[in-house]
């Protein structure tokens, strides 16, 4: 890892003794043995201001959370897989109302489940077809599989579609074809395998695999020289474990059973994860693995509005394009399994619409999103600032640690 330059925080208008109480509330979640390591990274007008480690990155081995430490960013790869896709809408492959069915013709005939009867799920003809902008804000119809809300995620069960499954992104993508949509397109924002879809996609309109296109495209040209589908084996020493609650690993992967009361911290997995190895389902939803460095140089580039160091992965006006609620005020808040107040959506990330609604510090406009280990990213362009949290314990929501290092950020910000 290049070393990252860390001026003073009152250079970037942020107080230095408040900004140290990062620190203490990530100290009461590794101490009090909620989590096992963390590393907070605080960025404003380019500079870094805050970049800090603490606790263990593996508790069985006793490695220690250094800087460079590698984490399974979860969701937090669809802005990298929305930045793509984008990539190629400047270059004319599309439009973003375009159905996905022109580039992806086993849509072409889905279907949506309108109720049930006795005889089992009711479908018709959407209203309209599932597009491309519809991908990118989760409001395709389509699903993840394991809420219990809608018959569709049974059937999402009952094919057995994977998170990491055993087969290749375009045969993922023509299973999830066949089976229907939860909703009407545009009916509700539902989170989903939409930007695994997204990928495919990807790979179709430039002909490079998904992996080949963010190295050529994205990573090469931003030195993520640690971002990738799985940790080579000279780089497995950095990576950290994942962690959930003694009792509770179905409850991290399902949400079917809650921990119980004096629960304590367990490995998921270690050295013998599944990210060692490369995949065989290239997931843009879901799939990476990187370093926070790494993490920063991409959000460095949104907030430039597609430039970094002289490279331009983006148009200016296609940043804000894709930074700008994109969801109408029926839709809003967003909700994975609980409601977000006060969040929209754009193309790709969750945008802050109505600041009081949240009851949130930061600032309308602001943008970003997490991933299922406790990671999180959120960037402001109104204050200039990049805020990056790092960790792996699953569930994510479970601790509030994410909104706490948020707020800890904004209340030390004093010019």
């Amino acid at each position: 890892m290049t070393p990252i330059e860390i001026v003073a925080p009152e250079k970037a208008g942020f107080s230095a003794t408040r900004l140290g109480r990062i620190g203490d509330v990530m100290r009461r979640y590794v101490d009090g043995g909620k989590l096992a390591g963390t590393v907070s990274l605080v960025s404003r007008r380019g500079k870094v201001v805050y970049f800090d480690d603490y606790g263990q990155r593996n508790l069985e081995t006793g490695a220690e959370m250094t800087l460079d430490t590698l984490f399974r960013i979860y969701s937090m790869t669809k802005p990298i897989t929305s930045v793509a896709a984008l990539m190629l809408f400047e270059e004319g492959h599309y439009l973003l109302d375009d159905p996905i069915a022109n580039f992806l013709p086993a849509f072409a005939d889905v279907q949506v489940c309108v109720g049930m009867d006795m005889a089992g799920m009711r479908l018709a003809r959407p209203e309209r077809p599932p597009t491309v902008r519809d991908l990118m804000r989760h409001t395709a119809g389509l699903s993840y599989g394991w809420l219990q809300d809608t018959p569709v995620d049974q059937t999402y069960r009952d094919a057995g579609i994977k998170i990491h499954p055993e087969y290749d992104l375009a045969e993922g993508v023509e299973k999830l074809a066949k089976l229907p949509l939860a909703y009407h397109p545009g009916w509700a924002w539902r989170y989903s395998y939409a930007t695994d879809v997204l990928g495919r996609l990807v790979e179709v309109l430039s002909g490079e695999s998904l992996d080949e296109f963010f190295q050529r495209h994205i990573f090469g040209p931003l030195g993520m020289h640690d971002t990738a589908f799985h940790v080579p084996a000279e780089k497995i020493d950095r990576f950290s474990a994942v962690y959930a609650l003694t009792d509770a690993k179905d409850f991290a992967s399902t949400l079917s059973a809650i921990p119980k009361p004096g629960a304590t911290l367990q490995s998921m997995e270690s050295s013998n994860s599944k990210f060692t190895t490369p995949p065989l389902f290239l997931s843009g939803g879901g799939g990476l693995v990187a370093s926070t460095a790494d993490y920063l140089r991409f959000c460095q580039m949104l907030l430039n509005r597609g430039v970094l160091d002289g490279t331009r992965l983006l148009g200016r006006k296609t940043v804000d394009l894709m930074t700008m609620n994109h969801l109408p005020p029926e839709l809003i808040p967003i909700a994975v399994t609980v409601p977000d107040p006060g969040a929209g959506f754009g193309l790709g990330v969750k945008v802050l619409v109505d600041q009081a609604a949240s009851g949130r510090l930061g600032s309308p406009g602001m943008y970003g999103w997490g991933g299922a280990a406790t990671t999180t990213f959120w960037i402001d362009p109104v204050e200039e600032i990049i805020g990056i949290f790092m960790t792996q314990f699953m569930p994510s929501g479970y601790y509030p640690v994410t909104t706490q290092f948020q707020r800890t950020v904004y209340q030390a910000l004093v010019d």
